[in-house]
């Protein structure tokens, strides 16, 4: 299993950051590897909604349906699902000085064939974490703006 977790601040509000983020397609902005993220269902944003994301990494494309598996009052958790792989998104939000604190932890696990590009994979998805990161903080920080 691949684990990555970053953890950043931003200036905007933790409820603003939350409301953000519970769009899956948001994250589209912020993810490195991220190349279209579109909603798969209709209805609120609540637990059970459902996104298609294509993500290139290494020059491959792969695609998952990721569901929000879980909202709470400073965290979200989307589940992404393939034939390939199974990854864990858990986001936390936590009010700071001056806006907020955001961990973006990811749990990959590949399946299959694809297990065996796990040391590989490691080592991109660690590099993506940091330019994740920094996307991410743009983009949230943009929120107080547009406020």
């Amino acid at each position: 299993m691949i684990t990555i977790s970053r953890t950043f601040t931003v200036v905007a509000a933790a409820e603003a950051v939350l409301a953000y983020l519970k769009d899956f397609g948001n994250l589209g902005g912020g993810d490195a590897s991220a190349r279209r993220s579109v909603r798969a269902d209709d209805g609120p944003l609540a637990v059970g909604a459902s996104w298609h994301n294509t993500s290139r990494i290494l020059g491959v494309t792969s695609e998952l349906t990721y569901t929000l598996h879980a909202v709470e009052s400073d965290r979200l958790v989307f589940v992404g699902r393939s034939e390939g792989a199974t990854s864990t998104d858990t986001i936390t939000v936590r009010p700071a000085a001056g806006g907020s604190e955001v961990t973006y932890h990811v749990d990959l696990e590949m399946h299959g064939l694809a297990k065996l590009a796990t040391p590989v994979m490691r080592i991109e998805f660690e590099r993506l974490g940091d330019e994740t990161a920094a996307r991410l903080t743009g983009a949230l920080n943009r929120l107080t703006s547009a406020a």
